[in-house]
């Protein structure tokens, strides 16, 4: 595996000597910001296909497929929905010309609405950064079966996507989504028939998973499974609508029509590398089905053990009645029983202390499940090798590039919707393309510490979940009342800006503040069993309506700018 670190290390260290040379040809905010509004049709497709597919799709996602089997698709299949509706707003949204979605909230909204957007844009973006660097980290620590720690991998991770967004900004990162772009797609393509028969081929699947895995809504998604899967499509779809990244793509298109065609494309490429990573992810978790609950239940023990709830010495004989429940309820079956017991027994047999227990370390994380499979697929001979080597590579493209994307887009709202607006409108080009590089280090940095600080603290780190509260965040707080700039004439100043920031307190106090405030309300991860998605998207959407038929309608000149006047 040590080769896979070497040409993956080679291959960054050729994107770095690339984006330097980008970086001497930034002259302007607008090269910076936009990439001088020159992308060409390809480097568009290839950049909005990076823009989405992320670590989100590779870790999330494969975390989600391997717990809830092919229900997960309700997750992606939000974005397919969004990027459909967007198709017929690119247009606009690149005839409108700007830099960010502040832009437009402050036409229809004022300034405060630009200001409240942008800080919500600020903290939801930056979570979305911090758990691609996490997936970094994964996969240094898969390629090095090891030998490189997790936490020294995320720091790695940090450390390139933080020094290729300040070399060249837009212009760096849609010139390095092309070969990544290029590279996501081939890998998926080629991983998914190496995978399905390192699992024992087609009926696999049904022979190892539990028969949830295989159904509309899996037991696995809560209380309310419906309510659940239709809050990950909800999600994703309202994240998709609103994505800040996405609209400085279509700002950097040479025309609007170009920016068109590109979402066209982009939606079969989504789909087919989406429902790929899950197929992916359920044949790899058939494949090590056992593993992925020893390491289910080794974590679930670890933290009674840690929380006082059971003694250290008591750790074997619970995670044994683990086993059995999940044996009864059909969670796995007879013939991984036997194995899944001697797994714990191995791993929890001489815990005498909670620092014995805090040190095991047994089954496969499922988060790391397509990497798994990457391992799994290097092993098949040399064209496996080259496969399992182009899967590997295209994990870390998707962590570099998403990276990339979230960490420009919040530096440009702090610049353009806040330095620029507020402090200094009249600042020098050199010197606002200086300073946005001085605020990509400084997020950059943010978001490393959200995942280090959990990291020292030994805290269990859900990739799934931060994702799940970055989508929410912005969906719920920027995107209603961002599509209502667009397309509702009656919106006002009033509406939008209680939308964005009842939208945000709401999604803030559902997923933050009652799960830590009030635990005992929670059931399986949701206050009272419905997602906080439900609640915050009911409040924001009220407020935008109510808001606006209550206020006085906006002038003919507050449009003009979105809705011109036809000839």
């Amino acid at each position: 595996m040590s080769l896979y670190l070497f040409i993956i290390l080679g291959y960054l260290l050729v994107l770095t000597a690339f984006n330097f040379l980008r970086a001497k040809r930034i002259q302007s905010q607008e090269d910076f910001m936009v990439a001088g509004r020159k992308l060409s049709l390809t480097v568009m497709v290839f950049t909005l296909i990076c823009t989405w597919i992320g670590s989100g799709t590779f870790i999330a996602g494969a975390e989600y497929a391997a717990k809830a089997g092919w229900s997960s698709l309700w997750l992606p299949a939000g974005a397919w929905v969004g990027i459909a509706v967007i198709y017929f707003l690119a247009a606009k949204i690149r005839t409108f010309g700007q830099y960010t979605v502040g832009d437009i909230l402050e036409v229809r909204y004022g300034k405060f609405a630009r200001l409240f957007g942008a800080v919500a844009l600020i903290i939801a973006f930056t979570t979305i950064v911090s758990y691609q660097f996490r997936a970094g980290g994964y996969i240094l620590n898969i390629v090095t079966d090891g030998g490189l720690s997790v936490e020294m991998g995320q720091a790695l991770a940090a450390l390139f996507v933080i020094l290729f967004t300040a070399l060249g900004g837009m212009m760096a990162v849609a010139h390095t989504d092309l070969p990544n772009g290029i590279i996501i797609l081939l890998a998926c393509c080629v991983a998914l028939p190496f995978i399905v028969v390192f699992a024992g081929g087609f009926p696999a699947a049904a022979a190892a998973l539990p028969v949830q895995h295989f159904a509309v809504f899996s037991s696995d998604f809560g209380q309310y499974p419906f309510l659940k899967a239709l809050s990950y499509f909800l999600a994703t779809m309202m994240l998709l609508l609103g994505v800040q990244s996405m609209y400085q793509k279509f700002y950097s298109a040479k025309t609007p029509r170009e920016a068109k065609k590109a979402v066209g494309i982009w939606i079969v490429g989504t789909i087919l590398v989406e429902t790929l990573v899950v197929a992916i992810a359920i044949y790899s978790a058939a494949a090590h089905w056992k593993d992925l609950k020893t390491f289910e239940i080794a974590g679930r023990v670890k933290s009674e053990v840690a929380s006082g709830t059971i003694r250290a010495d008591d750790a074997l004989p619970r995670s044994l009645v683990l086993a059995g429940e999940l044996e009864k309820s059909a969670n796995v079956k007879p013939g991984q029983a036997e194995g899944l017991r001697a797994d714990l027994e191995k791993a929890f047999g001489a815990v005498r202390t909670e620092a014995d227990a805090a040190g095991v370390r047994a089954g496969i994380d499922p988060a790391s499940v397509v990497l798994q499979a990457a391992r799994d697929i290097g092993t098949m001979g040399i064209v496996g090798l080259l496969a399992g080597l182009l899967l590997l590579g295209a994990a870390c493209a998707v962590v570099l590039s998403t990276g990339m994307n979230y960490l420009l887009s919040p530096s440009t709202n702090i610049m353009r919707d806040i330095y620029q607006r507020f402090l200094k409108p009249d600042a020098d080009q050199k010197r606002l393309v200086a300073l946005q590089k001085v605020f990509i280090v400084i997020l950059g940095t943010c978001a490393f510490l959200m995942i280090f600080i959990p990291t020292v603290l030994h805290s269990r780190i859900s990739v799934l979940r931060y994702a799940y509260f970055a989508y929410t965040m912005y969906g719920v707080a920027i995107t209603p009342a961002l599509l209502a700039a667009l397309t509702w004439k009656r919106a006002t100043k009033t509406g939008g800006i209680l939308s964005i920031t009842s939208g945000a307190l709401m999604a803030v106090v559902f997923e933050l503040v009652i799960p830590n405030a009030f635990p005992s309300v929670l059931r399986q991860g949701d206050p009272w069993g419905v997602p906080s998605i439900y609640p915050a998207l009911a409040v924001s959407l009220l407020a935008l309506i109510f808001g606006s038929l209550l206020s006085p309608k906006p002038k003919p000149e507050d449009l003009a700018k979105l809705f011109p006047a036809k000839t």
